[in-house]
Formats: C-alpha cells, sequence, structure tokens
C-alpha cells in the first residue's frame, strides 16, 4: 500500500520527547543495520519512519507527530497496531493520541448508520436501541417474554449484555430461536424489522462459526466485545459473505487500553479510528452525562472519527429518557440511543421505557419543551420524574 500512516504521540514532563520519539521512528520500523546491508541501504531507509513535529503543551508535556510508510504493514489493524506501539508501548510512558491513516486502508463498514436505517426502514429520528436486562440469568424463553414486551412498543434494536457468553443455560442459537418468531410477528405487523445484535463467545473459530450459524438462521446483527476478541476478529466477520448482516462494536476494556493519561491509546484512536477502519458497523461507547465518568472531549473525537467513515455513534451506559435534550444538542438525529435499565426499569414497564424515547423524540421534532413542568402524564414524564435530566 502507498502513501503515508501519521501517529500522534504524546510524551509527559520529564521524558525526553525528541530522543524517544526518533526511539519509536527507528525502533518500531526497519530499526538499525550494519556495514553487511550497506548494497540495501535505500531499500531499507524507506521503511524508516520520520518525526514529523515535535509540539510542547502545557505542564511539560510534548506530543510528536511521526510519519510511517504505509508499505510497512498489510493494510490490517493487527499489524498497524503493532507497528505504531507494539514493542515501544514496554518502552515507558506514551500515549498515543491519534491514527491518522489513508482513505483505502483497512476495511469499510458494509452496513453503517445508512445501512442499519435502510434496514429498519427509518429515515430521520434518533433510533433506540435496548439492552436485555438482567444481563444474567435469563433462559431463552426469558428473552423472548422481555422482547415481547418492548417489540410493539417501537423498538429498533435490542442486544444482548456484552457479558453474556454462549451458556447451556440460553444458548445463543437458542435464544435467536425463541425470539425469531417475535420479530417475525413484529415485521408482519408493522413492515419494519428490529434487530437483535445478538453477543459472540468462543474462541476464533468457534465466534466465526456462530456468527454463520446465526445469519444462515436469519439472525439479523451481531455484538462483538472487539478489545477482548481482537481487531482480526471483528475484520473476519466484517469481510465474511455468509455474515452480511450489521456488526455493533463494544467497547469493553477500553478503559484497560485508554483511562491511563500516560499510557496506552486515547479513546477516539480505539473506539473511533482503528474500529471504524476495522469493519465496524456501529460503535457503543460511554455518554460523557451517562453512569461512567467519560470525558466530553473524548466523546466528541470518537464521534468524528466514526461519521467521518460512515459508522453510527452509540452513546451508551446510562442513558435514559431524561437525557434526551442533552444528546439531541449533541449529535441531531444521527445517533441511535442505547438504553439498558432507562428502558427496562422503567416505572410502568419496559414496554413504556420505548413509548418514553419515542415521545421525547416527539416533541423534539416538534420543537416541544422536554422539561419535566411541561412534560403531560404518561411514559416520558414518568421516566423524567425517576432519572431527572441532563
Amino acid at each position: 500500500m502507498s502513501g503515508y500512516i501519521e501517529v500522534d504521540y504524546q510524551f509527559p514532563a520529564g521524558v525526553d520527547a525528541q530522543r524517544q520519539a526518533q526511539a519509536i521512528a527507528i525502533g518500531q520500523t526497519a530499526g538499525s543495520w550494519d556495514a553487511r546491508f550497506q548494497h540495501r541501504e535505500e531499500q531499507l531507509r524507506g521503511h524508516l519512519a520520520e518525526v514529523l513535529a515535535l509540539h510542547e503543551l502545557p505542564e511539560g508535556r510534548h506530543l510528536a507527530t511521526i510519519r510511517f510508510p504505509a508499505e510497512n504493514v498489510d493494510g490490517r489493524m493487527g499489524s498497524l497496531l503493532t507497528m505504531i506501539f507494539g514493542k515501544y508501548s514496554l518502552a515507558g510512558p506514551a500515549k498515543v493520541m491519534a491514527i491518522r491513516l489513508p482513505a483505502e486502508y483497512g476495511q469499510s463498514c458494509r452496513f453503517g448508520l445508512a445501512g442499519i436505517r435502510e434496514k429498519l426502514n427509518v429515515a430521520e429520528r434518533p433510533l433506540i436501541m435496548a439492552i436485555f436486562k438482567p444481563a444474567l440469568g435469563l433462559s431463552a424463553e426469558d428473552h423472548a417474554e422481555i422482547l415481547a414486551e418492548v417489540a410493539m412498543a417501537g423498538l429498533d434494536i435490542i442486544k444482548d449484555d456484552e457479558i453474556l457468553p454462549d451458556l447451556p443455560s440460553a444458548a445463543t442459537l437458542a435464544r435467536w430461536e425463541a425470539c425469531a418468531p417475535i420479530i417475525e410477528a413484529r415485521r408482519d405487523r408493522t413492515g419494519r424489522d428490529l434487530l437483535y445484535a445478538m453477543n459472540l463467545s468462543g474462541d476464533a473459530r468457534q465466534v466465526q462459526e456462530l456468527a454463520r450459524q446465526l445469519a444462515d438462521r436469519g439472525a439479523n446483527a451481531l455484538l462483538l466485545n472487539v478489545l477482548a476478541y481482537g481487531f482480526p476478529m471483528l475484520e473476519a466477520l466484517a469481510a465474511d459473505p455468509e455474515v452480511n448482516v450489521p456488526i455493533f462494536a463494544h467497547p469493553a476494556l477500553a478503559g484497560a487500553w485508554c483511562a491511563a493519561p500516560d499510557y496506552g491509546f486515547a479513546y477516539a484512536a480505539v473506539l473511533g479510528t482503528a474500529m471504524s477502519y476495522a469493519g465496524a458497523d456501529a460503535v457503543l461507547y460511554p455518554a460523557h452525562y451517562g453512569s461512567l465518568p467519560f470525558p466530553e472531549a473524548d466523546e466528541q473525537a470518537i464521534v468524528a472519527a466514526l461519521r467521518a467513515r460512515g459508522v453510527a455513534p452509540v452513546p451508551s451506559a446510562g442513558v435514559h429518557p431524561g437525557m434526551l435534550s442533552a444528546i439531541l444538542e449533541d449529535y441531531g438525529p444521527e445517533v441511535i440511543l442505547n438504553a439498558g435499565t432507562g428502558i427496562m426499569d422503567h416505572p410502568m414497564g419496559p414496554s413504556s421505557g420505548v413509548l418514553a424515547f419515542h415521545e421525547g423524540l416527539e416533541r423534539w421534532q416538534e420543537g416541544a419543551s422536554l422539561k419535566l413542568s411541561d412534560l403531560p402524564a404518561g411514559p416520558l414524564r414518568t421516566a423524567v420524574e425517576k432519572w431527572g435530566a441532563a
């Protein structure tokens, strides 16, 4: 592949940033060579990276931009991450803040937000997504019972909790067989599909085989814990002609990769750039006004990276109807609203949790107030009374 890959590295105070940047540029590419390879000097130098810039930041930090030849990698995430931060990640404090790739690098999403909208026949409003709760302990029949409550209320997407693997007590294929008739009945009644993003688990072979079995039986979406199972797993699924359904990428383990101030990766580099170049159709991440502490700047950077590739942003973690004003002000209609307890724990029942979101979206589209004092009695007002408003 021709072209270049640019990476921004942040070094904390006390680190010789110039020296460390040069160490990355050389050590993570061709390395050094002696007189034995003088006849290949020109060829070897073509693989070296270059330190393009070094900027001083507040509090003594520095930001270095390093440019790598794209021909050093194979166009996939595994070789890319190994090159830009593999061995060097063990060499002391440094954090990858941004990755800029050629547009043709990696894999584009097969569906993205536009394709998901087309599948659901919903063109303009935000999409509404729920999570099966409780996460563990439900049978396949329990899942079907919950789905029946929310399907006819107008839910667009439902997903497994990411911690639910393929357990004998609620096997993945059994969950689909139990839920498929409800999805079919909803489609027959309304003319619109309902996506069920089923969580994948197992070793690499088992994950791909499970995905193929689900797709063959009519399953219409998948959920993958990408950082646990690996970017190559996501790439394989996204390219598999037998798995032609949207893939929702979960951010489990992202805090371990990204939360430390002087180590790892910035959230946007992982949940934005890497996910969108590895074939994800939609990516979940914490909303900054949700239940997890998450910086607003990181959320905005993730969204920008995803939208640049057509991937659906899915703000999550503590999302409830009282957040609609804040979320819609930030996102507009091009978003998937993902709520677990914000739907399933509604005081009037899960179906009212879905209706509360629809009521809020209708009021937003009409320009009506979403303040508690202006809300009539019903699902939305009850939700805001329970959870408050952001």
